[in-house]
């Protein structure tokens, strides 16, 4: 079932889905609603966030970053899950293409994971928001995967040569139905990360307004 609207959703899940579409981020990164994954909870809603492409985006270098993008999926089960440790769950994936450099590095998966855990005010290695903590969210039960791979094209097939990308899985519980715009916006920042996009508010040398 899809968020609908319909005054038999349950009210945690319609405040869960609204506190989402309150989420504010960076103009460079665009949001909206796609179409949830059935059977995986009583309730679901997703939405699915790019990374506009630069101006130039017809030229096409023969080794850069590109495109990044990804999905937030909100999950709620009245009765809970076991797994969950609680009613409502977050499931992420985002997936960009890096830099040669970056992408070789051995410690990217570390990297790329400490984005989402700073995002989420979680110490790294640890699976839940510290108690006290200052945090924008509240989470538990984290866990996921960060896998980095590399494409070589072959033959007829637009793009460059030799493509890298970076794609993390993860999945954390809700402590509460409200204030999931941050849990939106900590999503965000860490694609903004792994498009490798500068602080929000800086501009990158070398380009012009």
């Amino acid at each position: 079932m899809t968020s609908s609207g319909a005054p038999d959703e349950p009210a945690d899940f319609r405040a869960a889905v609204e506190s989402l579409h309150a989420a504010r981020v960076r103009r460079e990164i665009e949001v909206g609603p796609i179409r949830p994954p059935q059977r995986l909870a009583p309730y679901s809603y997703a939405v699915g966030a790019e990374v506009r492409p630069p101006d130039d985006a017809d030229i096409v270098p023969t080794d850069s970053q590109g495109s990044a993008f990804g999905r937030l999926i909100l999950l709620y089960d009245p009765a809970g899950q076991d797994a969950w440790n609680g009613t409502i769950r977050l499931v992420a994936y985002l997936q960009a293409e890096v830099e040669a450099a970056l992408a070789m590095d051995p410690l990217l998966p570390e990297v790329a994971w400490s984005w989402l855990s700073d995002a989420l005010g979680v110490p790294v290695g640890e699976s839940a928001t510290p108690e006290g903590s200052s945090s924008r969210v509240a989470v538990t039960a984290l866990g996921g995967t960060v896998t980095s791979t590399t494409s070589v094209r072959y033959g007829d097939i637009a793009g460059p040569p030799r493509a890298h990308q970076l794609e993390v899985r993860a999945s954390w519980t809700a402590l509460s139905s409200q204030g999931l715009d941050g849990h939106l916006e900590a999503f965000c920042d860490v694609l903004a990360s792994a498009a490798g996009l500068p602080p929000a508010g800086v501009t990158q040398l070398g380009t012009t307004t």
